[in-house]
């Protein structure tokens, strides 16, 4: 009996790997790319093609196993899942509505982490304005280009503050759990000053 099973599991499994997801590889010109928006240093572009392209762009480099099912199956919906989220190759066609979106979304995970530590979270705008180490610029209503500038210095900003912050928790505080999730904002950050 158990010698039947393994052979039937054995057939199943020699069956599958003809079921092959479409690869993740293009040959278009990618018109709408974040390199045609807003020049990267060469440095930047190495490091996003290294750490970033593979679930993040329409071109994967694939790893031997991915030529094996199921693996070939998890590893096409994490790269379609990436893609999704954010997507270099694409980037030109996104509105500034989706970094705000993604700002709300860090803000949401640093009201976790401080409830975590036992904390109260803030929660009305004279809270956060109390406590935000950016400028506000009152009166101002700037063009979209000028407001992406700023939005992008203001990233630059945090990310200077976040590795103070990440020092701080590490070294003086010994607080290795929020010393990762401010690594984890500042990485985020970093991605977003990017662009």
């Amino acid at each position: 009996m158990k010698k039947k099973i393994l052979l039937v599991l054995i057939i199943i499994f020699a069956a599958i790997q003809f079921i092959r997801p479409a690869k993740n590889q293009s040959a278009d010109v990618m018109v709408n790319d974040i390199s045609g928006v807003y020049h990267q240093p060469k440095e930047v572009s190495v490091i996003l093609e290294k750490a970033c392209n593979d679930c993040h762009s329409n071109n994967t480099v694939y790893p031997w196993y991915a030529q094996v099912q199921p693996v070939a199956w998890w590893l096409n919906d994490h790269i379609e899942e990436g893609k999704d989220e954010l997507n270099f190759n694409e980037f030109a066609t996104y509105s500034i509505r989706r970094q705000y979106r993604k700002m709300e979304e860090v803000i949401d995970e640093v009201a976790e982490r401080i409830g975590k530590l036992g904390r109260n979270t803030i929660g009305t705008m004279n809270e956060f304005l109390s406590h935000t180490r950016l400028k506000e610029a009152p009166g101002s209503y700037p063009d979209q280009k000028s407001m992406l500038k700023e939005l992008l210095a203001d990233h630059e900003s945090v990310i200077v503050l976040l590795r103070k912050d990440v020092e701080e928790c590490a070294d003086d505080l010994k607080d290795a759990g929020s010393a990762d999730f401010l690594t984890k904002l500042l990485e985020q950050h970093e991605t977003m000053q990017l662009y």
